[in-house]
C-alpha cells in the first residue's frame, strides 16, 4: 500500500518541489537585485580591490561608466553582472563606422568572454544640444549589429537619460510628458528599444528634485519616510518620489510609442555632504529605503521589481560641485560611510 500511495501522490508532490524550486531561483534573480555605479573620478583603491569588495558585501551587479581595462580583466570569472558604458565622446566615432563598432565590441566585450555582461549603456544623459546627439541612435545601432555579429545577441543596448527631458506641468505623474525639443532625441531612441524589447535607463534622482524645490517637496516624501500618499493622482496615490519620478516617466513613454518599455534605474542615491539636507543619516534612509522598496514596483507598475543601481560605490572627490563628491557608500579606504542592506 506505501508502494502504490507514493506513486498516486509523488509526481504532484515532485512537481510541487520543482514549482517551488523555480520559484526560489526566480526570486533570487529577480530583477529588483541591487546593483551599485562605479565611478572613477577619485583617488580610489585600484580595480582589483573593488571588485574583491564589490563580491565581499555580496554586491552582484555593477554600472561601470567606460571599458576600463583593469575594471573587465578583475571581473573575469565573477558573478557579477555588467551594465558598461560606452562614453559620450566616443559617439561619433562609432556611429560613423561599423568597423569601428565591431573593434569595440571585439576590445571591449568579446575578448572579455568569462565577464557576465547585461547591458551596454551608449551615452549617459546626452541633451539634443550636445554636439554627440545626432550620434547616439547610430551608435546604438552599431553597437546592436557589432553584438549580434560576434554571437553576442543576449546583451541588451539602451541609453541612460535623466529627469531633465521631462516637461513642465508633467505633474501629477498621469500628466507625465516629455519637452519638445527632446523628442528629436528621444523618439528615434524609444523606437529603437521598443524594437530590440531593450529598456530605458533613467538615472532618477528624489533628492535632486527634493534640493530644487524644498517649499513644494516634504523630505518625508523624498526620503521613503512619509506615513501616507502625499499625492493623489486618481485611482493611483503617491507616498514617495521615486515613484511619482518613475511614473511620470512610464506616463510620457506612453504617450511617445514606449508603453511597453519597461525603466531601469541606472543611478539612484543620496549624498551625504554638500547641499540640502545631505547628511550620513539621510543618505542611510534613503538608500535602505530604496532597497527594499523597489523590490514592490510601482503605483503604476505594481508589482513589478525595478532593477536599481545605486550611486556610487565611492566618494570621487575629482567632481563638482561639492556635493557631487559625497555620493559613496564607502570611503575610498574601503571602509562603509554607513550601514546599508543591499539586499
Amino acid at each position: 500500500m506505501a508502494g502504490l500511495n507514493l506513486a498516486g501522490k509523488g509526481p504532484s508532490m515532485i512537481s510541487i518541489m520543482l514549482l517551488f524550486g523555480l520559484l526560489l531561483a526566480s526570486l533570487d534573480t529577480t530583477g529588483a537585485q541591487i546593483g551599485v555605479c562605479y565611478g572613477m573620478l577619485g583617488n580610489l583603491p585600484p580595480p582589483s580591490e573593488v571588485i574583491a569588495l564589490y563580491n565581499q558585501r555580496g554586491i552582484r551587479r555593477m554600472r561601470l561608466y567606460d571599458p576600463n581595462q583593469d575594471a573587465l580583466r578583475a571581473l573575469q570569472g565573477t558573478n557579477i553582472e555588467l551594465m558598461l558604458g560606452l562614453p559620450n565622446p566616443d559617439l561619433q566615432r562609432i556611429a560613423s563606422s561599423q568597423a569601428n563598432a565591431n573593434a569595440w565590441v571585439q576590445s571591449n566585450v568579446k575578448n572579455f568572454g568569462n565577464v557576465k555582461f547585461r547591458y551596454i549603456a551608449v551615452g549617459n544623459e546626452v541633451k539634443p544640444s550636445d554636439s554627440s546627439a545626432q550620434f547616439l541612435v547610430p551608435a546604438m545601432q552599431n553597437i546592436r549589429n557589432a553584438l549580434n555579429s560576434a554571437g553576442l545577441g543576449s546583451i541588451k543596448v539602451s541609453t541612460a537619460i535623466d529627469n531633465g527631458v521631462i516637461a513642465d506641468g508633467s505633474f501629477p505623474p498621469s500628466k507625465g510628458s516629455f519637452r519638445g525639443d527632446y523628442r528629436p532625441l528621444l523618439d528615434p531612441i524609444i523606437r529603437f528599444l521598443v524594437s530590440n524589447q531593450a529598456p530605458l535607463l533613467v538615472n532618477s534622482y528624489p533628492y535632486i528634485s527634493y534640493s530644487l524645490n524644498t517649499r513644494d517637496i516634504r523630505l518625508d516624501y523624498a526620503l521613503f519616510t512619509a506615513p501616507s500618499p502625499l499625492v493623489s493622482d486618481p485611482p493611483l496615490n503617491y507616498q514617495n518620489l521615486f515613484d511619482a519620478l518613475l511614473d511620470t516617466v512610464y506616463a510620457a513613454l506612453e504617450k511617445s510609442g514606449g508603453g511597453s518599455l519597461e525603466i531601469v534605474v541606472s543611478e539612484s542615491g543620496w549624498p551625504t555632504a554638500g547641499g540640502t539636507e545631505t547628511s550620513v543619516n539621510n543618505a542611510r534612509t534613503y538608500n535602505n529605503n530604496l532597497v527594499q522598496h523597489v523590490k514592490r514596483g510601482t503605483p503604476k507598475r505594481p508589482g513589478k521589481p525595478i532593477e536599481t543601481y545605486i550611486f556610487a560605490m565611492f566618494d570621487e572627490s575629482n567632481k563638482n560641485p561639492e556635493f557631487e563628491k559625497h555620493w559613496g557608500l564607502f570611503s575610498p579606504n574601503k571602509q562603509p560611510k554607513y550601514d546599508i542592506n543591499l539586499n
